[in-house]
């Protein structure tokens, strides 16, 4: 976890063109959230421009966040996520986007 700046990753969507993906601090020593977020940027546009052989910037330089405060907000949020590639038209059931799952998993 120490590799994500003290931040736990769970549920995620990767879309074309932008990502969801659901995360908390872990510990009282977990960097800010923004730069969490300016570390995976970065790193995923170094890991971009290495295998694709793209070079400049790839994600704009701001995110959007909302804090999610209870299991039911949660819940909710997740369904409105998961159905992305849906309301995109690129599957017709959000279980058939291949690109999305999570990474630390209650």
């Amino acid at each position: 976890m120490s590799a994500r700046r003290g931040w736990s990753v769970g549920r995620y969507v990767i879309m074309p063109d932008h990502v969801h993906f659901f995360a908390a601090p872990v510990g009282a020593s977990a960097a800010t959230l923004a730069a969490a977020v300016g570390h995976w940027k970065t790193w995923t546009d170094h890991v971009i421009g290495r295998d694709l052989g793209f070079s400049g910037r790839f994600w704009e330089r701001s995110f959007f966040d909302h804090l999610l405060r209870s299991a039911e907000s949660r819940s909710e949020k997740w369904a409105y996520v998961r159905e992305n590639p849906v309301r995109a038209g690129l599957v017709c059931t959000a279980e058939d986007w291949p690109y999305a799952g999570a990474v630390d998993f209650e």
